[in-house]
């Protein structure tokens, strides 16, 4: 069926180890940066608006209209990243970023942070899509889920980083929290560029053989005409990739409405200190780290790489550990701060497990217009974890917009439920095209 690495000569499969592993760690350390200055903002807005009088309805207009950019250009880059090497596409698009982290840390005007945070959220959109392309190259599918998700550890990883770092940086300036995170970024995309390479070919390796036959093939002959077609059938016509996609929505806002406002509900529902919130929200994603790896694995061992299987299982569990906590009581920290770090599991389990899921369905060739197609329904979530949940937060209270958030977990749980049949991978259908 797939070939691996045991089909390799012992001196060619440690190579081959060696590379797998180098691009694994400097990506992964690279995307955690992204998601450093991607979060940095919500760890600098009490100093905003207190030093500049920017108001909480200013800044959430940032935080949903950069959401919604990030999302239209993950979705966008995910058809021309293909055209550029991964490595360059991924080092401009952190000095893009750093660029806009040390202006908005400059800047003093709400229209100028409003444009400046906008475009972050463009470049920002640069991250992913150059990933989704070249782990593919490097990991077989067999073992996608399990390594892939052990990869996407490093955005719960960005975001512990800032949510304990980010207080003390924002203790000496809140200007400190952009430029810190930039110089950061400086830094790792001169090593990603020197560290990496886009393929096994490109340092003298044999090329994974899944669907190698058949992207070999057609590479060759009508490139624009012959991909734009394999795009359309892997892809936008693959009923499966639109279930995922638009059960995306559902999980994203699961996520963002703890990442982007669990201080605040914490602090205002709970009645929690505000610095012990910061700390549970930080428990949330490192648990979600936990459960990345724990799902990936359970769908390579127990469910044949079938992680949409995974995915509806999960969800629904995030939706019952979400309605314990909705229904727990104020003083029962201990039962809240359980109830959220099992829902951290789940979700982020499933979120990780959704971008496996899709580039196995699409295949190497197609997987980073896969992951920019779920991507942009993922980040609209931002619409309704932002204006929305804000506007129904102020007139019904958190009890309310919290219990609209489970019905909308449990709908994402049942449209994955929908996808229990698909396939682990598209390349059995590839192969059989090129016999």
């Amino acid at each position: 069926m797939f070939s691996t690495l045991v089909s390799l000569s012992p001196e060619t499969a440690k190579k081959f180890k060696y590379w797998q592993v180098r691009t694994m760690l400097v990506t992964w350390a690279a995307y955690a940066v992204f998601f450093v200055m991607r979060k940095s903002i919500s760890m600098a807005m009490p100093g905003i608006q207190t030093d500049l009088g920017v108001s909480k309805a200013q800044l959430g207009i940032f935080l949903t209209l950069h959401g919604i950019i990030y999302g239209v250009s993950r979705f966008a880059n995910g058809f021309v990243v293909h055209k550029f090497m991964a490595r360059n596409f991924i080092a401009c698009g952190l000095l893009l970023c750093a660029i806009c982290n040390f202006v908005f840390g400059f800047s003093s005007t709400a229209l100028v942070m409003g444009i400046v945070w906008v475009l972050h959220g463009w470049f920002q959109g640069m991250g992913w899509p150059p990933n989704a392309r070249l782990l593919p190259y490097w990991i077989p599918p067999q073992e996608l889920a399990t390594k892939m998700s052990r990869w996407n550890t490093s955005h719960c990883v960005g975001a512990v980083l800032i949510l304990i770092t980010g207080g003390y940086l924002a203790s000496l300036g809140w200007r400190n929290v952009f430029f810190v995170p930039a110089i950061l970024a400086v830094i790792m995309a001169i090593a990603l560029w020197f560290l990496i390479r886009d393929t096994p070919v490109s340092v003298g390796l044999p090329e994974l053989a899944a669907g190698e036959n058949y992207v070999r093939a057609k590479d060759k002959k009508e490139e624009s005409a012959e991909y734009k077609a394999f795009i359309k059938r892997q892809v936008f016509r693959n009923p499966y990739v639109w279930i995922v996609a638009i059960s995306n929505l559902f999980v994203y806002v699961l996520r963002f409405a703890i990442l982007d406002w669990g201080p605040t509900i914490l602090k205002e529902w709970k009645g929690m200190h505000l610095s012990h919130a910061g700390w549970m929200v930080a428990a949330f994603e490192i648990s979600g780290a936990i459960g990345i790896v724990a799902c990936g694995w359970i769908t390579d061992k127990y469910f044949d790489g079938k992680g949409s299987r995974v995915c509806a299982i999960a969800m629904a569990l995030a939706s019952l550990f979400m309605f314990m906590f909705w229904g727990t009581i104020d003083s029962a920290v201990w039962v809240s701060l359980l109830a959220l770090i099992a829902a951290g599991f789940c979700i982020y389990g499933t979120q990780s497990l959704i971008l496996v899921v899709v580039s196995n369905m699409a295949t190497k060739r197609a997987a980073a217009v896969a992951n920019g197609f779920i991507g942009l329904w993922g980040y609209g979530a931002t619409i309704i974890t932002g204006v929305l949940l804000g506007l129904m937060t102020d007139k019904f209270g958190w009890k309310t917009s919290f219990g609209f958030l489970i019905f909308l977990g449990i709908i994402g749980a049942i449209l994955l439920s929908f996808a229990w049949k698909a396939k682990a991978t598209g390349y059995e259908e590839l192969e059989a095209e090129t016999k």
